[in-house]
C-alpha cells in the first residue's frame, strides 16, 4: 500500500469494462491492485466517466503491537470515515510513530467519488426531459 493506492466501496459501480484486479480491506472495501489514483482517473476518463475529489479529507489514528497492525487500524478506521455518499477514496498519507512496546499509525484519505455523469451534465439534461407548463 503506497500513497495514491485507490479503495473502492463494495457497491461501487464502474464502466464496462473496467475491471480491475481487487483485493478486499476492512469493511465494504477493496484495494485496486497496481494501478495509483492518477492512472486510475485517466482510466475512468479515458471510458468518459469521472473520478472527482472531495475537499474533505478524512484522517484517523490506530495503535498496535506491529506496525502492520496500527496501519490496518488506521486504515479501517479511516475506510469507515469517509461518508456513505462516497464510493471511492485515495490514500494520501501514512505516519507511523514508534513508542516502547507499540505503534501508532495515522492514515489520511482522500474521499473520492466515481460517476458516469457530472452534476452539471445531469442538470443539463433535465430541460430535455421536463413537458411543458401550458
Amino acid at each position: 500500500m503506497t500513497p495514491h493506492s485507490v479503495f473502492l466501496r463494495s457497491n461501487c459501480v464502474l464502466p464496462v469494462p473496467l475491471d480491475p484486479l481487487t483485493e478486499p480491506v476492512g469493511e465494504n472495501w477493496t484495494r485496486v491492485e497496481q494501478i495509483t489514483a492518477p492512472v486510475f482517473d485517466t482510466m475512468i476518463r479515458q471510458k468518459g466517466w469521472h473520478f472527482m475529489q472531495v475537499d474533505h479529507l478524512c484522517a484517523r489514528k490506530a495503535f498496535g503491537l506491529t506496525e502492520t497492525a496500527a496501519v490496518q487500524g488506521a486504515l479501517a478506521r479511516s475506510l469507515k470515515g469517509v461518508a456513505g455518499r462516497f464510493n471511492a477514496a485515495e490514500l494520501i498519507s501514512i505516519r507511523v510513530r514508534k513508542y516502547p512496546g507499540f505503534y501508532i499509525a495515522g492514515v489520511t484519505l482522500q474521499p473520492r467519488q466515481i460517476q458516469q455523469y457530472t452534476w452539471l451534465e445531469i442538470a443539463g439534461d433535465w430541460h430535455q426531459l421536463a413537458v411543458p407548463v401550458r
